[in-house]
């Protein structure tokens, strides 16, 4: 470990030649950032960080604590920001930030907020540029733990930086003689009583003056140098008309700690230019990895945004010491522990495609990611499912097990998968002191009935099925690894999904424990049983046994009528529950693709399921029709909340022609990809293909496929195959090959055959 070069574990292992490709032109981190709580285009801020950094900077827009921390319509940046957050709607942690200020001293966020042009702007994965109105400007570019800033401010002025300690409790001790401010902010959601963020920032040029102040009273102290409470912070005054650049480095260990990240991050960089060129190679050859060719370069914008977004999730939350040996803090029990750990993720999104990504790309990651879950059960006493950086227990389902078993049927085995099914017994047949996902909701019924009752149980039908698929997991894992006991267990429940089923509807409803139906069941009606979506969303959430469902639906042809019809169907959104318009419903609505609802995480894998009833064209019109009109490269980029890389993961996935719907077997449905060629370099060193000749928007449908040379007919890819390496040729048309007729092994994995 010891050998750890800087940057640590990003490329261990990897054999890969230098890209010549300035692949980060591509990326605009501005994607998705014109979003408000009524509609979102994406959630995101335009982020700066190093692929799975620990830290990311951001320009800030929304007061102190607001989740919409940056927002394209808006026209002033009131700081610079070290955040974290993972979704608006889970607001961020261990934050603190910078502004510039010219002329008069002004502290106060609402006073010092300074309008901008876009025009001014440049906001790239490595590099983030904004000229102010007021002519100041500021870079930044980043390292995993920290950043490189640099601000210029106009001639003849007062310059002063202040640095603001956002929410909470936090700490700033300024040290004149050595340039530097040190200090920690206490700021977040479930994080232990001792959780801080420890800072060091260091000067290039000699301070004029200083003092502190406070956000709550916005009183200025001139001359103190240190001040502790909630919302204290600091300002220099430097020479007028400076330039004066910063290096930041934080540490949820101690200031040592955050001192020998300083040095071994920053320390080899005299200048802004090398940091900022240092963080240009990195970014360039991860985006290397997987290297497209053709298509139009929005297309290869829309792309390469998406795979910056899908490398930032889950994030770092382990630091080096000063041998070079990882360790962390734990946001579970808050102490100290050898090794590697990761947040900022909710399983609820990411199990569909972000982190199935991460297997095939990162497999060393994913497999010290496999372990850290274990960690986190020893230090909590549960699995994780939503942590930003402690358990938050959002949302619903038990999906830390989707990742074991992915990992495991994959290849990734790096963990103690009797742990992991012991672990996740605990989940299934306990409910957690946390949310919804924590434990589970219902778990006694659930065995005794074979579901969650509704009403007794909010959101039970959706809970149902994601536990059944989850259940489905426990079992393939076990069952993969010897382990009866557990296999016998979930083998009876991975079919519960059935017992939601309504034969007479044709929908997956709410069931009470006295086995009625729902009354005056509405399939447009959101919530109730449903998780942010209705009864057309959430019938195709059977990702383990699709030919199960296509059975209930009454075969392969009712089935696909089925799936025909959530295009048919009008937008009608009856709001239910919820009592109003949320914003997913208003998104669903303006995509005017009837109930297809790709803006929310439950129906996303839908478009693939033609494949599984020997109609494979309509998955390649219909995956090829969403990423063309819900995608795109600008601030509007997505159909809805980003989600900690999924929405951006389903789309680098299916643009390279397939994706992951049952995460858990080795399998990729294939779907249609988007350029002429596709290049991924394997960790291994090897090279998979995808090419697809004559490809274009109009000819999206596949013919002829070829696996290195030779027929392929199967509607699916294996994993083995592609870590082996190797090409795979579609020839792309403009009209559907509708002679296809699938053997059994040709489609992809079910259970029930």
């Amino acid at each position: 470990m010891k050998k750890i070069a800087f940057l640590g574990f990003l490329f261990l292992n990897l054999t890969v030649t230098a890209y010549a490709q300035d692949l980060v032109k591509y990326v605009n981190t501005l994607q998705g950032t014109n979003s408000r709580h009524e509609l979102t285009y994406g959630n995101t801020y335009p982020t700066t960080a190093l692929p799975f950094g620990m830290n990311t900077w951001t320009p800030q827009t929304g007061r102190n604590g607001d989740g919409w921390k940056y927002q394209y319509f808006k026209k002033t940046i009131r700081g610079f920001q070290q955040a974290h957050q993972c979704s608006s709607w889970t607001n961020d942690y261990a934050v603190f930030s910078f502004m510039p200020v010219a002329g008069k001293l002004t502290v106060n966020e609402e006073e010092r907020a300074t309008s901008f042009s876009h025009k001014n702007e440049i906001a790239a994965p490595h590099y983030y540029k904004v000229k102010l109105d007021n002519e100041i400007t500021t870079e930044i570019s980043p390292t995993e733990r920290g950043a490189h800033l640099k601000f210029t401010f106009p001639e003849r002025q007062k310059s002063y930086i202040v640095l603001d300690g956002y929410t909470k409790l936090s700490l700033v001790k300024i040290i004149p003689n050595e340039r530097k401010i040190i200090g920690y902010v206490n700021n977040g959601h479930y994080v232990p009583e001792n959780f801080k963020n420890y800072f060091i920032v260091v000067f290039d040029e000699p301070f004029v003056s200083y003092g502190t102040w406070d956000n709550q009273s916005n009183e200025i102290m001139p001359g103190d140098s240190m001040k502790e409470g909630k919302g204290a912070g600091a300002y220099i005054q430097f020479k007028a008309g400076v330039t004066v650049q910063a290096k930041v480095a934080s540490s949820y260990i101690s200031h040592e700690q955050a001192a020998i990240t300083l040095k071994r991050e920053l320390g080899k960089f005299k200048t802004f230019y090398q940091t900022k060129e240092a963080a240009k190679k990195i970014w360039n050859e991860h985006l290397g990895r997987i290297l497209v060719e053709g298509g139009t370069e929005e297309e290869k914008a829309t792309f390469y945004s998406c795979f910056f977004r899908a490398s930032l999730f889950s994030r770092q939350f382990f630091e080096y010491d000063a041998q070079g040996e990882p360790y962390y803090y734990s946001a579970y029990d808050g102490k100290i522990y050898r090794g590697f750990m990761y947040t900022d993720t909710g399983f609820w999104d990411t199990f569909r495609a972000q982190f199935p990504l991460n297997a095939l790309m990162y497999p060393t990651m994913h497999g010290r990611y496999m372990n850290a879950l274990l960690a986190a059960y020893d230090q909590c006493g549960w699995l994780p499912s939503w942590s930003f950086p402690g358990e938050g227990g959002s949302m619903i389902g038990n999906h830390a097990i989707s990742l074991f078993a992915d990992a495991w049927v994959k290849g990734i085995r790096t963990f103690d998968t009797q742990k992991a099914l012991k672990a996740y017994y605990h989940e299934a047949t306990n409910k957690g002191p946390w949310g919804p996902a924590n434990g589970r909701h219902g778990w006694k019924e659930y065995y005794q009935l074979g579901y969650v009752p509704y009403p007794e149980y909010g959101e039970a039908t959706a809970k149902t099925l994601e536990y059944a698929y989850d259940d489905f997991c426990a079992y393939q894992l076990a069952k993969h690894t010897g382990s009866s006991f557990y296999e016998k267990i979930f083998e009876r429940q991975m079919f519960n999904y059935k017992n939601v089923f309504n034969p007479a509807t044709l929908f997956m409803e709410g069931k009470d424990s006295k086995g009625e139906w729902k009354p005056k069941f509405d399939p447009f009606e959101w919530g109730g049983p449903y998780t942010e979506g209705n009864a057309w969303h959430w019938l195709w959430s059977v990702f383990h046994d699709v030919n199960g469902l296509i059975g209930l639906l009454g075969g392969k042809e009712k089935f696909t009528t089925k799936l025909d019809s959530v295009f048919t169907e009008p937008p009608t959104v009856n709001t239910g529950s919820y009592g109003g318009m949320i914003h997913e419903m208003t998104e669903m609505v303006n995509a005017e693709m009837g109930q297809y609802a790709h803006g929310n995480q439950p129906i996303q894998h839908m478009v693939y399921l033609y494949n599984y009833a020997s109609q494979p064209w309509k998955a390649q019109f219909h995956v090829r029709n969403i990423m063309n009109k819900l995608y795109n490269s600008t601030e509007n980029g997505y159909p809805g909340d980003e989600d900690q890389g999924q929405t951006s993961s389903w789309y680098v996935l299916s643009a390279l022609g397939f994706y992951s719907v049952c995460p858990g077997t080795s399998e990729y449905v294939i779907g249609s990809p988007v350029f002429e060629k596709a290049t991924i370099t394997l960790e291994n060193g090897k090279k998979f293909v995808i090419k697809a000749t004559n490809n274009s928007p109009k000819n999206c449908y596949i013919g002829a496929t070829r696996l290195n040379g030779k027929n392929y007919t199967a509607k699916f890819l294996e994993h083995t195959d592609i870590l082996k390496g190797g090409m795979i040729e579609f020839d792309m048309q403009s009209q559907p090959n509708l002679t296809v007729e699938q053997s059994l092994s040709d489609r992809p994995f079910s259970l029930s055959k």
